[in-house]
């Protein structure tokens, strides 16, 4: 399996060696926000916050016809290290062959990238209170927060995803090499069906090798979705498969959302996160409602969480919003 890896990547930078760029393009899209938030037992005084992000991408069409793309954002709320550079990728586009991108930082892997895709005007169940400035909450006596369910994932790390070799079906792979905080590679696969009007159908299936010997797990989640109308419902369950129960875990969710207009939109999920290591499962709501007109959106998350971490003591049942006025350009 290495000699295929590197045969393949040798042949790829063979291709790219011999032919040149004869055609470029350079862009610039970003975004900025205004946001408030908060929760029932959060301590922070001020709940006003700001996003910013700028993403630079320039692209180039090789003699055989691919196409390669770099994208580098400034995000200085990431702050990645001591730069404010956050995500960065090289794509390389090759057409009915499908796409190769290789992140810097930021790049999702395939069971990473679909780990909570339920319907919602705002946010997900669990992203609305610990996206807060006061974190929802959790202080010395609170327990920590309980997400989705995705898989290993890291710098400089590559994907392949291919939309034309089946009418409909969109094939991926991605491969995380071992490395800082990275004991051992770890490799994810997934399949999503659109071939049928309104229905979206995906499974994926990983590994997260990163603490490596008996602490690698098995990572899948499924999930549906289907839209009619105005109307979209969605549900996907989720699971880690470890060598003990007590690492064991499940996630379901379920979420709604109803177009009222072209501009507004209302939503709701619920998603329960049922930890091997616990007896009773977190449980998270969301009620969100979105508001577009042009380039900006004006959005709201409604949140409750009962249990976080699996525990039962008050400190753990939290509610809290979250409210973005934010500009595209």
């Amino acid at each position: 399996m290495n000699n295929l890896k590197k045969i393949g990547l040798t042949a790829l930078a063979g291709c790219l060696a011999v032919t040149s760029v004869h055609a470029s393009e350079l862009t610039a899209s970003g975004s900025a926000s205004i946001g408030f938030g908060g929760a029932d037992k959060g301590t922070s005084a001020n709940g006003f916050y700001m996003n910013d992000e700028v993403t630079f991408s320039g692209s180039g069409e090789l003699d055989n016809g691919w196409n390669v793309t770099l994208s580098m954002q400034v995000d200085n709320n990431e702050n990645v290290g001591t730069s404010t550079f956050d995500n960065r990728s090289v794509t390389i586009n090759m057409g009915d062959a499908g796409t190769f991108a290789f992140g810097g930082h930021g790049l999702d892997s395939v069971v990473g990238g679909v780990d909570d895709v339920m319907p919602t005007a705002y946010g997900e169940t669990w992203d609305i209170i610990s996206n807060t400035v006061d974190n929802g909450g959790v202080t010395s006596t609170a327990s920590t927060l309980f997400g989705a369910i995705g898989s290993a994932g890291s710098n400089n790390m590559m994907r392949y995803d291919n939309t034309t070799a089946v009418e409909g079906l969109k094939i991926s792979a991605s491969y995380v090499p071992s490395g800082t905080g990275e004991v051992e590679s770890s490799v994810d696969y997934g399949l999503e069906y659109t071939g049928y009007e309104g229905l979206t159908l995906g499974y994926a299936m990983g590994e997260n090798n990163a603490a490596g010997g008996t602490s690698n797990t098995d990572n899948d989640t499924m999930y549906v979705k289907y839209a009619y109308g105005p109307v979209t419902v969605g549900y996907q369950k989720s699971e880690i498969d470890a060598t003990t129960a007590t690492d064991t875990d499940e996630w379901t969710a379920y979420g709604v959302t109803y177009a009222v207009s072209d501009s507004l939109s209302v939503g709701y999920a619920e998603s329960t996160y049922d930890a091997g290591s616990s007896t009773t499962d977190q449980e998270n709501s969301n009620l969100s409602v979105s508001y577009t007109q042009g380039g900006m959106t004006l959005a709201a998350g409604f949140a409750e969480e009962k249990n976080r971490g699996g525990l039962t003591t008050a400190v753990n049942d939290v509610k809290g919003y979250d409210i973005s006025l934010a500009f595209a350009f």
